[in-house]
């Protein structure tokens, strides 16, 4: 597969990544409440979907400890080893957990997790939500002290809010260095982070957008439009906004254009909308969709086979706006 997409730099780093990397939150092999809300992959599933999005060219995996407890970050190393990668070959991005928990965990913790990716280096080290017991700004100095010893390359955060994100760079700023990312939730179907200031932002301080959810849970695939029975099997997820029959009703133009628009460029309604997010604010948003089937690695990578026009992504910006 050729890949139309060239690598992009994550925020003020010399990180190059593809605009479409890997979310492993599904490897966490049902461990503990976050590795629940997915089915236990086998291990040689996992090493197919690893293998075959390497071989397509993404070049880069985000993973967490909290999902299952390190299972993830295990699985994801055994993967890349399986799949003949060595250190320094591909970039690994992790999160600290910090529910519970005060800054000065996070010296204490990193070992576990330089044994669980183990052999593989944490290239980004990411605080997973701003829900802790300590600021942001007290986070950032443990953070920049695992910088200095040479056990992360760069920081970045997830979930935080423009003040919080702004707390975080300015405290990095001090130390010498970058705050590089946040990884938000973010799709066509949900933008908060346009009007809420996170977006605006993160382009003014040189921060790369990470979305996650960047198909709203698999409603973007079109799949729930086109069989209305499969959302008996969704599990949490029903719950959730998108999946309610009033929004669906209204989604259903939005994934009418999208299919559309896939005719066109002979690829997925999945694939248009992952591609919406790669190119609707220049280089500033990447996207890590998941995959629990090896034709979901497949569909992920296609993304960077294609761009949609100026035009197409405007046209996309309206059909969605008409959702929220």
């Amino acid at each position: 597969m050729n890949t139309f997409s060239t690598l992009r730099t994550l925020g003020k780093s010399d990180l190059q990544v593809t605009p479409i990397g890997l979310g492993c939150w599904q490897f966490s092999k049902r461990n503990n409440m976050a590795g629940k809300f997915w089915p236990d992959l086998e291990d040689e599933l996992i090493r197919q979907i690893v293998k075959a999005s390497l071989e397509l060219g993404i070049n880069w995996f985000d993973t967490a400890e909290v999902y299952g407890n390190g299972a993830s970050e295990r699985a994801l190393s055994d993967a890349l080893q399986q799949a003949g990668k060595k250190p320094g070959e591909v970039i690994i991005a992790t999160k600290w957990w910090p529910m519970f928990r005060f800054a000065s965990n996070i010296p204490r913790s990193i070992n576990a997790r330089l044994r669980a990716l183990d052999p593989f280096p944490i290239d980004l080290y990411q605080v997973h939500h701003s829900q802790g017991c300590s600021s942001a700004t007290e986070e950032m100095k443990r953070m920049a002290e695992l910088v200095m010893e040479n056990k992360i390359r760069y920081i970045g955060v997830s979930n935080f809010s423009e003040q919080k994100m702004r707390e975080a760079a300015e405290e990095l700023q001090k130390r010498g260095l970058s705050l590089i990312s946040n990884q938000v939730r973010y799709s066509l179907l949900d933008r908060k982070i346009e009007y809420n200031g996170v977006l605006t932002a993160a382009k003014e301080l040189g921060v790369t957008i990470i979305a996650y959810s960047p198909l709203a849970q698999g409603i973007l695939t079109g799949k729930f439009h086109d069989n209305p029975e499969l959302l008996k099997n969704v599990g949490w997820r029903k719950s959730s906004g998108p999946f309610k029959a009033e929004n669906m009703k209204k989604s259903k133009p939005l994934i009418d254009l999208l299919k559309e628009l896939g005719v066109k460029y002979k690829v997925s309604a999945a694939q248009v909308a992952l591609n919406w997010l790669l190119y609707a604010h220049g280089d500033t948003v990447v996207a890590i969709p998941g995959a629990t089937k090896l034709s979901h690695a497949e569909d992920n990578a296609g993304t960077m086979t294609f761009q949609l026009t100026a035009e197409e992504i405007e046209k996309l910006s309206r059909a969605a706006a008409l959702y929220s």
